[in-house]
């Protein structure tokens, strides 16, 4: 499916859909629990239903009611494999291996896309030191084996994926445990995500120097009621097209006290030059004089599609550094959005683990989106600072986590130039 973009800026309001690593969270507590929760999720994506379909391949009875999902956890792990059919969601698969090890469950996790190529060491090391074996097929995970409480030890710098994904199965476990976290914490809004939702769910955790105790033999309990706050992923892209608008862009739906990391877009936004300004009925950014930064991708990798599209448009030079991460997701993010702002007429030089964007010049083209949900996204960014229309190629991709940014994209308005 091609999406034709005409060029030029939007501005108008966009109410945005429900946080996807919030979403994941919450549905893993609420399927872990006893009693049954209703889960308020404004709008559900790929990555999101596959968390569905493996919580209830492992027993959960989840139901879809008026824009809600009713969990009913299971009474125990189903006889037999478990198949669980992840799609391309890395948090998916992540957060559920150690926990299928501290159900007890047999279970085949079928990938698709690039997630069989994306790593998963050294968890599956620590998880073959409590007690789980693992084999590959091609695209299939298999895991099989009992985990056992003990002492575990995990980079901080690799995924906070793995270090949430232990925290979420550790507690389950007939003992205390403890984790250890090495070396520097990269992404750790993702990890205070992580921390509240099991402190929704009365679970607890004690942080010490080196990471954390975790005492066993605990029952999840999230409320008979939780709401999905808003994604500053996904908001990224419109507040991005806000600061290329002299009228600007509101956004609605986000949490100012949220933990996501993804909130760094506002002060990145501000640095760059824009006008960000927070109400109690949205965030609104309009432009300012846009100009060159720095950017760290470390904390906030998913931003720099969107980020990178702004800075075509800025005065002076971006550089994006620690960002070798982004190679290894849905595609190889330094190489696709380089291409991709490279087709529509900006200067970007690729580096190893980074980028350089030189502002000015963005004429329109055609874009592939190399079955990436965030460059297909940020190629809208752009096309608001195009002086021609702008073909996006294999736009389905942002079903993954964003199904309706297209109608929520048309549904601003054409800012007329002065």
């Amino acid at each position: 499916m091609n999406f034709v973009i005409s060029p030029g800026a939007r501005t108008g309001a966009v109410r945005i859909p429900a946080s996807k690593s919030q979403a994941h969270r919450l549905l893993l507590c609420a399927a872990l629990g006893k009693e049954a929760v209703t889960v308020y999720c404004d709008g559900l994506n790929a990555d999101i239903l596959a968390t569905v379909a493996c919580l209830r391949a492992l027993g959960a009875n989840i139901a879809e009611q008026n824009g809600a999902l009713r969990v009913e956890p299971a009474g125990g792990v189903p006889d037999g494999l478990c198949i669980l059919p992840c799609g391309e969601s890395g948090s998916t698969l992540r957060f559920l291996l150690p926990v299928t090890g501290a159900l007890g469950a047999d279970a085949v996790f079928l990938r698709e896309g690039r997630l069989p190529e994306r790593p998963l060491e050294p968890l599956l090391r620590e998880l073959v030191r409590g007690g789980m074996a693992f084999r590959t097929e091609g695209g299939k995970l298999f895991c099989s084996g009992k985990l056992t409480p003990g002492t575990y030890t995990l980079p901080g710098n690799i995924s906070s994926q793995y270090i949430s994904a232990l925290l979420f199965a550790l507690p389950m476990l007939p003992g205390d445990s403890t984790l250890t976290i090495t070396g520097v914490r990269e992404s750790e809004g993702y990890i205070a995500m992580t921390e509240n939702a099991l402190a929704q769910s009365g679970v607890r955790l004690y942080k010490t120097d080196f990471g954390y105790d975790i005492p066993g033999r605990q029952t999840y309990a999230l409320s008979g009621t939780a709401a999905v706050e808003g994604d500053y992923s996904s908001a990224a892209f419109f507040l991005c097209m806000g600061a290329l608008s002299r009228s600007g862009i509101t956004v609605t739906g986000l949490r100012a006290d949220s933990a996501q990391g993804d909130r760094a877009v506002l002060d990145i936004l501000r640095t760059m030059g824009a006008s960000v300004e927070e109400t109690v009925s949205g965030i609104s950014v309009r432009r300012g004089a846009l100009r060159g930064t720095v950017i760290d991708a470390a904390p906030v990798p998913d931003l720099i599609p969107a980020l990178c599209a702004l800075a075509a448009a800025a005065e002076g030079e971006t550089r994006v550094i620690h960002a070798a991460r982004l190679r290894l997701k849905e595609s190889d993010r330094l190489t696709t959005t380089a291409a991709m702002l490279s087709s529509l007429g900006a200067h970007v030089e690729e580096l190893p683990d980074g980028l350089v964007v030189r502002g000015g010049g963005l004429r329109g083209g055609t874009v592939s989106a190399q079955r990436d949900h965030r460059i297909a996204m940020a190629a809208a960014v752009a096309a608001c600072a195009c002086t021609g229309t702008v073909t996006v190629e294999g736009w389905e991709c942002t079903n993954k986590s964003y199904p309706r940014f297209r109608e929520d994209f048309n549904a601003l308005k054409r800012e007329e130039t002065p």
